[in-house]
């Protein structure tokens, strides 16, 4: 797909925040379109105006194409999306509901580069719960070895559990490839796509992931508070939500409750309203720009960023992997990353850090204390690449 399709000039437009900052933290929070932030403003003037119970029953139809959305952009049914708080709560609500099947002795495979929030979960498990956690090794180029996993899986193991795009180093996990494994195993395989949703095309058919987890906040440009969980059907039936409330099941007899149709019985009662339809209009907005043409046009500039950045003297650009996303990392000598962060900050530059405490088996293997990471999106521009190349390398001339 040709990323010169996209209208660039009219997508900046659409995004109040584009003419007054660089922002190069779209891994951390993209900056919403004005259809998103309208639709935050006018459902909080309703919720104001005529009662939150009344509001939500008025704009019933907007909560409602959010599932719609959201099942267009993966390739699933409405009915295997559950919108959530955040992706830290979908994760949750999918990761227990294996968790609590397990059993001593049983084993977590994941991957080098996994999330601190996941992994921290996993340790948790194994401590009160006597399972293992092993972590598949990474081939030469830092990418999930699916061989390695292959020799690894047997009957004890419960959860194969992937991040699909870590937060520290450009990589593309091969989550289709882990799904093939995964299913002819019979093994629940839980994908965390965090930051690959909203910058690639996922379709969880292809993928073969028994639940899909996100966040809104990100590269779907969606509100803050806002988050998703796929669930595939045949995954109902073997596992039950860990929390529970009276929007995931009725209480129909005084001895008796029956869960809620789909994967909606992950859900809680209690919603932002207001954020579950601006997630919607998110997704909708990312559809309409053309998701083949945003991965391309993202991949593009990322790849633009990484080989200007690696002409700067004292630059170290420290992605990795074969397949490479809109994140990209670097080190500069005698510089620490959060001193790059604030100086470019003072500058109109938005980017993050990542450190050890995000991904510790990955850093430590690489050797690597701290990143500053700069993750670009389709709204982005080559004029603002050369704009953030230059301050680096004033930097790095300050030293």
């Amino acid at each position: 797909m040709d990323a010169a399709m996209i209208d660039v000039a009219r997508c900046r437009a659409e995004t109040p925040g584009a003419e007054r900052v660089l922002h190069f933290n779209n891994a951390g929070a993209g900056l919403m379109p004005l259809a998103v932030l309208n639709v935050l403003k006018e459902h909080l003037d309703l919720e104001a105006g005529i009662g939150g119970y009344e509001a939500a029953d008025r704009r019933r139809k907007g909560i409602e194409r959010t599932y719609d959305a959201i099942a267009a952009y993966l390739n699933c049914g409405r009915d295997d999306v559950a919108v959530m708080e955040n992706a830290t709560a979908a994760w949750n609500q999918a990761f227990f509901a294996v968790a609590d099947r397990m059993k001593p002795g049983d084993r977590i495979l994941t991957a080098e580069a996994e999330y601190a929030s996941n992994y921290l979960t996993y340790l948790k498990v194994a401590a009160s719960r006597g399972v293992s956690v092993e972590v598949v090794p990474s081939d030469a180029d830092g990418v999930f070895d699916v061989a390695a996993l292959e020799r690894m899986i047997d009957d004890r193991v419960a959860l194969v559990a992937v991040t699909h795009v870590p937060t520290n180093g450009g990589l593309v996990n091969p989550a289709a490839e882990i799904g093939r494994v995964t299913r002819a195993a019979g093994v629940p395989y839980l994908l965390d796509a965090c930051q690959s949703v909203g910058q690639r095309v996922l379709d969880v058919q292809e993928i073969g992931c028994d639940f899909l987890t996100a966040t809104g906040r990100k590269y779907l440009r969606g509100p803050r508070g806002t988050g998703f969980l796929y669930a595939r059907p045949e995954m109902l039936a073997r596992f039950e939500p860990p929390v529970i409330d009276l929007h995931s099941a009725l209480w129909v007899a005084s001895d008796r409750l029956e869960w809620a149709d789909g994967a909606r019985r992950f859900e809680n009662w209690e919603f932002y309203e207001a954020g579950r339809i601006g997630l919607g209009v998110a997704v909708d907005y990312m559809l309409n720009v053309g998701v083949p043409a945003m991965e391309a046009r993202v991949a593009a500039l990322a790849a633009t960023l990484r080989a200007r950045l690696s002409e700067v003297p004292g630059v170290v650009v420290r992605d990795i992997g074969r397949q490479k996303c809109g994140i990209t990392t670097f080190t500069m000598a005698d510089h620490h990353p959060q001193g790059v962060k604030l100086a470019l900050s003072m500058q109109g530059i938005n980017v993050s850090t990542s450190t050890e405490y995000s991904t510790r088996i990955d850093m430590e293997r690489r050797q690597i204390a701290g990143l500053v990471r700069a993750s670009v999106h389709y709204y982005n521009t080559e004029e603002e690449i050369d704009r953030f190349v230059e301050a680096v390398g004033k930097l790095g001339r300050q030293a």
